[in-house]
């Protein structure tokens, strides 16, 4: 009975096995034919998959050139940017971190609403910015309580940065994050902060200077974390864009502009510092970004100057210097501006943004009238020793045409009408001459013209036209407006870079000379061209701007002194903004400096030097500076 009941129990055990083993067998043969089928059959499938989800690229930005002036000295460059980053799978809880280094760096409460946000969209794995463009000190701090600070990484880039700061603002331009409208598809350009130039030769030469990203193949796992990093591209530096801007006359330019008439004090200057230690606001424009702010002689602190200045030489036409003021930091752009700043940017009413050396327009005044006397001379109706008898009006029409010298000039020739410029004279010489002739004469001198050489935003100005007028006014063209224009008030509008290269053009014996900017750029040959003026006209020209500085009646002759190391030839002019009515011409009430600052005549000047032999030629002008 035993034996029966063992023999049992070992063929249900010996089934049992033989199921069990059947069962091992399916499963080994299947698992051998899944085997198989990965891989002999879709081998190549996931040959592919394994190597797209074991390596991925980064884009490595580039490191933008320089902006040098023409000695090589940088005006814009990149330095270290020093950051920091937070990884989220690192700390526990962020926003316990963030309080934490709160403690030892300045972070805005906005930036922390930020950080909050970007690390919830963000795979935990990804580091997001906390801080940028911060000091060594700084990061020092951070770096010895890093033990306690979970998640923080310092992380070291580049920005850009600009050593002169508000004194070549207009020229440089700036750089900014880029906008969402500005995105073409360019992977460099979806970088998280990546920044594109915005204005000047920032934004002219931006793809030039931008260089050429690289890629980088980085070896991840399997939900995308960096492993390691493997060898890569060579990042392509962008080039360097060489100016012929001298530096030092840029920054002296810059600096004696905004100052004007006041007194340049340093910022430390006890009025000063009282005016701040009791709580009164500076002037707009008065951040004294170089230590220093401008003071009148009671002591009362004063906004800049608002104008343009333009130094060139008058033969090859290199711009050695443009100046515009008030400027602004563009330092502040790269390290990320605030909505406040922003706005009173925007709001200040002297224009900080805008590059009035080549977008500022201005009737050009007074420093018109050596046109009208080349038109008249050219079309042979007056010559050097023409003479009006200047008895401080005339009457045309229906109207009086006053000259700015009440009591008039008496008699005066070409040359002694520029040394004072009478304006009488010239009111006679249009009626001669005619509208369409100081038009073409003034198109030859590079009025309502861009020169496109290198700074956006050129603006043409404005050479006004019968046709002109008629078709943006509807209405005829009035002999009076003729003689307006004559005296460089009315329609006609110019720049400051276009008072310059007309000066340029008529010192140089009428060569077309236009302005050149960068210092590599091909030059042009004048030997072969020429604005076909007769070379007398011109010495008539240049005889009466000498007589402005330096002759007994010349209506400059005040700024020539004793001192100086050698002598020049200019032009003043003076722009009403306002209307002045009878009643205050005779009352006596429509001086400058009786009227509100934007109400104020601007003031204008032309000059070319050495006297004898005329290399450099400068326009200045100064926007309600009262005169010229």
């Amino acid at each position: 009975m035993k034996q029966r009941k063992r023999q049992e129990f070992q063929k249900l055990i010996s089934r049992r096995t033989a199921i069990l083993g059947g069962v091992k067998f399916s499963l080994f043969a299947a698992l051998a034919g899944r085997l198989y089928f990965l891989q002999i059959e879709e081998a190549e499938k996931y040959r592919t998959l394994s190597e797209n989800n074991q390596f991925n690229f980064q884009v490595l930005p580039p490191v933008r050139g320089r902006i040098l002036d023409r000695n090589g000295i940088p005006l814009a460059t990149n330095k270290d940017n020093f950051r920091l980053e937070i990884v989220s799978e690192q700390t526990k809880d962020v926003a316990e971190t963030i309080k934490m280094l709160q403690e030892i760096i300045k972070i805005s409460p906005e930036a922390v609403e930020r950080i909050l946000t970007e690390t919830k969209k963000k795979r935990s794995f990804v580091p997001v910015l906390v801080s940028e463009n911060l000091s060594r000190k700084e990061v020092a701090k951070v770096a010895i309580q890093t033990p306690y600070l979970p998640g923080i990484k310092i992380d070291i880039g580049q920005t850009r940065y600009y050593p002169f700061r508000d004194l070549a603002v207009h020229l440089t331009g700036y750089v900014a994050t880029i906008s969402q409208s500005e995105k073409t598809g360019d992977p460099v350009l979806e970088l998280p902060g990546f920044k594109i130039g915005k204005s000047g030769i920032e934004k002219s030469f931006d793809s030039k200077m931008r260089g050429r990203a690289a890629q980088r193949q980085v070896e991840v796992n399997a939900v995308g974390r960096i492993i390691r990093k493997l060898p890569g591209e060579e990042i392509q530096m962008g080039r360097d864009v060489k100016l012929t801007i001298d530096v030092s006359l840029q920054s002296f330019s810059t600096k004696r502009l905004a100052q004007g008439n006041s007194v340049y004090t340093p910022v430390d200057d006890p009025r000063i510092q009282r005016a701040l230690s009791e709580g009164r606001n500076l002037p707009p424009g008065t951040d004294p970004v170089n230590g220093y702010v401008n003071i009148d002689y009671r002591g009362n602190v004063l906004a800049p100057e608002s104008g343009a200045a333009v130094v060139m030489d008058a033969f090859n036409g290199e711009v050695l210097a443009l100046a515009s003021t008030p400027g602004f930091d563009p330092n502040s752009f790269s390290s990320g501006l605030t909505a406040a700043d922003w706005e009173n940017l925007l709001s200040n009413p002297r224009s900080p943004m805008t590059n009035k050396a080549v977008s500022g327009q201005y009737s050009p005044g007074s420093t018109f009238k050596m046109i009208v006397c080349l038109a008249a001379l050219e079309a042979g109706v007056a010559h050097q020793e023409t003479k009006v008898q200047c008895s401080g009006m005339i009457e045309f029409g229906d109207s009086r045409f006053h000259c700015w010298k009440k009591d008039g000039h008496g008699w005066l020739n070409m040359v002694g009408a520029i040394e004072q410029s009478c304006d009488v004279y010239f009111y006679e010489l249009a009626k001669r001459v005619g509208i369409k002739r100081i038009g073409e004469m003034a198109a030859r001198f590079g009025f309502g013209e861009t020169f496109n050489f290198g700074l956006p935003g050129e603006n043409r100005g404005l050479i006004p036209t019968p046709a002109w007028k008629r078709k943006t006014f509807g209405q005829a063209w009035h002999a009076g407006e003729t003689l307006i224009t004559s005296i460089g008030q009315g329609f006609i509008l110019c720049t400051p870079l276009q008072l310059a290269v007309m000066t340029c053009r008529l010192v140089n014996g009428g060569r077309p000379v236009s302005p050149r900017l960068l210092q590599n750029e091909n030059r042009k040959t004048l030997k072969t061209k020429s604005l076909q003026v007769n070379p007398q006209h011109l010495r008539t020209i240049l005889k009466g701007m000498d007589k402005v500085v330096n002759g007994p009646q010349g209506t400059a002759r005040k700024v020539v002194n004793r001192n100086m190391k050698f002598q020049f030839g200019g032009k003043s002019g003076s722009v009403q903004v306002k209307r002045i009515s009878l009643d205050e011409r005779e009352s006596g009430k429509f001086k400058n400096k009786d009227r509100p600052w934007h109400e104020r005549d601007h003031a204008m000047f032309v000059a070319f030097a050495p006297l004898k032999a005329p290399r450099y030629v400068a326009s200045v002008v100064v926007e309600h500076g009262g005169g010229g």
